[in-house]
C-alpha cells in the first residue's frame, strides 16, 4: 500500500528510515518539481550527449565490426573494435578493479556525483522518463491532484498516455541493450526471420521491456535509496574532506521567513530544495544515504536567494570541513592513495590491451611423446598448436623455427590458414639435425608470421635422447 504525498513531508525521526518510508512503513511517493538554474541546464546538455553516444554507439562500425559489443552468451567481446575471447578475461577483471577504483575515488572525493549525473538509473529517470511525466500529467502539483481525482477521460488519457510512453521508451531501451549484445546486424537479422526461431530471445526481450518499465514507472527512488549497494556503502567512503552538495547551517540557520524586523539565517524556509528533490530528502538535515548528488537542491535554492538579494551558494557543493571550519578543499591521504591505486591499475590496463594479440598461439609437444629418430642422422618431436584467431577473417599464417635450423612439417595441413573467429588446432613435426641437440631438452622459438610479417614468438622445448 503507498500513500502518495508531497515530498515536503518531514519528520524530526527523518534518521530512522529512508527518505520514501513513511512512519508506518508504507511507501511515500515522491512529486517532484521540475528544477530550473544553471547546473539543471548542464545536466540537460550532459543527458544528451549521453543518449546520444547510448544509442549511436551499437550503430558504429570500424573495419567492419561493432565499435562495442559485448557478447556474454557466446563469450565475445569487441572493445574500441578489437576482439576479446574467454582467454582475455584477466584484462576485463583488471578493468572492473579499474572501474571500482575510480568509483570509489569520485566518492570519496565528490561523494555521489556518479550517481547523479552518471548513473543510468538516474540520468533516464530524471533526464528522460520523468520529463515525459512533466510533458503528459504537468507539474508535481498538477500530478498530485490526478492522483487524487476520480477516474475520468481526463485521467484515463493522461495517465495511460503516460504508461503507453513509458513502455514505449522501455522497448527501445531493451532494443539497444541486446544490440550491445548481439550487435545491430544480429538484431536486424533476428526481426527478418520467423518469430517462431528466436522464441527464447523474444522472450528475454519483452522480460527485460517490462523490467524498465517497473523500475522507472514504480519503483523509481527505490533503487537508489534502497536496492543499489553503492548508496549503502556511500557513508562508509565519506569523510569530513568529501565535497558533497551540502547545506551551509552556519549561514542558513536559524530558519525563519522573509522579514525586515526578524533576524533569521539567510534560509527561509521556502522548502523549494525539497520540492525538486528526487528521493524526496531535505538537505538542510544534514548529510543523508538517500542524496544522490543531482544538484536539483542547490539550482532551486540559489533561484531564491536571486530573488530575495541574497549571495547563492547556500546549498553548493562543500565539504564538512569547508562549512564547519571555513577550511578550503584538500587532497587528504586516503584521496592520494585511491590516486596512486587507480593511475597504477590505469597503467596495467592500458599496457594489457596495447599488448594483447589478434592472433594468440599456443605450443606444446605432444603428451606421452618422445623423441622420433629418422634417417640422414635427424630428430623429431612431435608438436600440438592451438591458435585462436579473435579477427572476423580468415588469416594464412606461417610458423618458422627462429633459434635453430630445422623442419616443421604439418600433418594435419600444408595451407595453414585460420578460420576467423574460432579456436584453430594443428599438428606438426620439427625436425633437427642431431648436432643441434647437445642436451636432453633444448628450448625452441617458433615465430608466428602473417604476409611475411612476425606477429608473436612463442616459446617450446625439443627432446633429444640422454647425452
Amino acid at each position: 500500500m503507498e500513500d502518495k504525498i508531497d515530498s515536503t513531508e518531514q519528520h524530526a525521526t527523518y534518521r530512522d528510515r529512508v527518505s520514501n518510508v513513511t512512519e508506518t512503513g508504507k511507501r511515500k511517493w515522491v512529486y517532484a518539481e521540475q528544477p530550473k538554474g544553471w547546473f539543471y541546464n548542464l545536466r540537460n546538455y550532459f543527458s544528451l550527449f549521453y543518449f546520444i553516444a547510448f544509442f549511436s554507439i551499437p550503430l558504429i562500425k570500424v573495419n567492419g565490426m561493432p565499435f562495442l559489443m559485448l557478447n556474454f552468451p557466446e563469450g565475445k567481446f569487441i572493445v574500441f573494435s578489437k576482439i576479446f575471447w574467454p582467454q582475455d578475461f584477466f584484462i576485463f577483471a583488471v578493468g572492473m578493479i579499474t572501474a571500482i577504483i575510480f568509483v570509489a575515488l569520485f566518492t570519496v572525493v565528490y561523494g555521489r556525483l556518479f550517481c547523479g549525473w552518471v548513473c543510468p538509473q538516474t540520468v533516464f529517470m530524471e533526464m528522460l522518463f520523468r520529463k515525459v511525466e512533466w510533458w503528459i500529467e504537468g507539474s508535481y502539483t498538477q500530478q498530485q491532484k490526478l492522483d487524487n481525482a476520480p477516474w475520468n477521460t481526463n485521467k484515463i488519457i493522461r495517465r495511460g498516455g503516460k504508461h503507453l510512453a513509458f513502455i514505449a521508451l522501455s522497448f527501445i531501451i531493451a532494443n539497444t541493450f541486446l544490440c550491445y549484445i548481439i550487435s545491430v546486424d544480429g538484431l536486424l537479422k533476428i526481426v527478418r526471420e520467423p518469430i517462431s526461431e528466436h522464441l527464447i530471445l523474444l522472450g528475454g526481450l519483452l522480460f527485460f521491456t517490462f523490467l524498465f518499465y517497473a523500475v522507472f514507472a514504480f519503483v523509481r527512488d527505490i533503487v537508489c535509496t534502497t536496492i543499489c549497494p553503492y548508496g549503502r556503502l556511500q557513508s562508509v567512503m565519506f569523510d569530513k574532506d568529501t565535497m558533497q552538495v551540502a547545506y551551509d547551517y552556519k549561514r542558513g540557520e536559524p530558519r525563519g521567513k522573509l522579514s525586515s524586523t526578524i533576524t533569521t539565517g539567510d534560509c527561509i524556509d521556502c522548502n523549494k530544495c525539497v520540492h525538486v528533490c528526487p528521493t524526496g530528502i531535505d538537505i538542510r538535515n544534514g548529510v543523508q544515504m538517500e542524496c544522490v548528488g543531482c544538484t536539483a537542491c542547490i539550482d532551486a535554492c540559489d533561484t531564491v536567494m536571486d530573488k530575495i538579494g541574497k549571495p547563492k551558494g547556500l546549498i553548493r557543493y562543500a565539504s564538512e570541513n569547508q562549512i564547519a571550519k571555513g577550511r578550503k578543499f584538500h587532497f587528504n591521504s586516503r584521496m592520494k592513495a585511491y590516486s596512486a591505486l587507480l593511475i597504477g591499475l590505469s597503467i596495467v590496463m592500458t599496457l594489457l590491451i596495447a599488448t594483447s594479440h589478434s592472433i594468440d598461439t599456443y605450443v606444446s609437444r605432444a603428451k606421452g611423446q618422445l623423441y622420433q629418430e629418422l634417417p640422414n642422422n635427424k630428430l623429431s618431436n612431435l608438436y600440438n598448436a592451438k591458435i585462436i584467431n579473435k579477427t572476423n577473417q580468415n588469416v594464412p599464417i606461417e610458423l618458422r623455427l627462429e633459434n635453430v635450423t630445422g623442419e616443421i612439417k604439418m600433418i594435419t595441413q600444408h595451407e595453414l590458414i585460420l578460420k576467423k573467429e574460432a579456436l584453430n588446432e594443428l599438428t606438426f613435426f620439427i625436425i633437427l639435425d642431431k648436432n643441434q641437440v647437445h642436451k636432453r631438452d633444448i628450448k625452441l622459438k617458433i615465430g608466428v608470421y602473417q604476409n611475411g610479417k612476425k606477429i608473436q614468438t612463442v616459446n617450446s622445448t625439443f627432446l633429444g635422447p640422454f647425452i
